[in-house]
């Protein structure tokens, strides 16, 4: 038996993905739903290639996934972040965004396709933001705040008519993260 045999490729794929959202210090249930690795195997593979190899850099998360969602729209340079990792997320196929503008997701329930997906679409804003203030966990959050539940929404900028992420229970002035940094500092944030 090789371990290229195609009966492999399945649970090599698994297996690839739990230690790439392991380096990502994604929590165990989250590593779990994606993988359908059990919370032993994914304990045994972080002490194994992790812990015990001397990589201390990756630590592993206690507890439960981040659910609040003020992170997102505590002020314009986290919002901007969140706008820049939905538009990732519809990039990677994880959520579509309606002729409404309403987002919904593209996965009835996460695998190993859509955990590859969010971990590359997780990556990319990391090269995107120099200092970026979401974890690979808050970013789960995310995709299931945008597509799954009424807290979040996209709004349209009156000023420059792009679309941003938005909390729908607080007063909105229809400007985009972008437009409130520039009038803000004068200077556009991403130039």
């Amino acid at each position: 038996m090789r371990l290229t045999d195609d009966r492999y490729s399945s649970e090599r794929s698994q297996f690839e993905l739990a230690l790439r959202m392991i380096r990502h210090e994604a929590r165990t249930r989250t590593i779990r739903e994606c993988t359908g690795l059990s919370d032993d195997r994914i304990r045994k593979l972080y002490k194994t290639y992790f812990r015990d190899s001397g990589n201390t850099k990756v630590k592993r998360r206690r507890g439960k996934s981040p659910r609040q969602i003020t992170r997102y729209v505590k002020n314009p340079a986290n919002q901007l972040q969140t706008t820049t990792l939905v538009a990732l997320f519809c990039a990677g196929l994880l959520v579509r965004i309606d002729q409404d503008d309403h987002v919904h997701p593209c996965w009835p329930r996460p695998d190993v396709e859509f955990g590859h997906r969010l971990c590359r679409a997780y990556e990319t804003y990391l090269l995107l933001h120099q200092k970026p203030d979401l974890s690979f966990e808050w970013a789960w959050n995310l995709l299931r705040c945008i597509s799954c539940s009424d807290e979040l929404f996209l709004a349209s900028c009156n000023h420059c008519d792009v679309l941003y992420v938005q909390d729908a229970y607080a007063l909105d002035g229809r400007t985009c993260p972008a437009c409130e940094i520039e009038q803000r500092d004068g200077a556009h944030p991403l130039q």
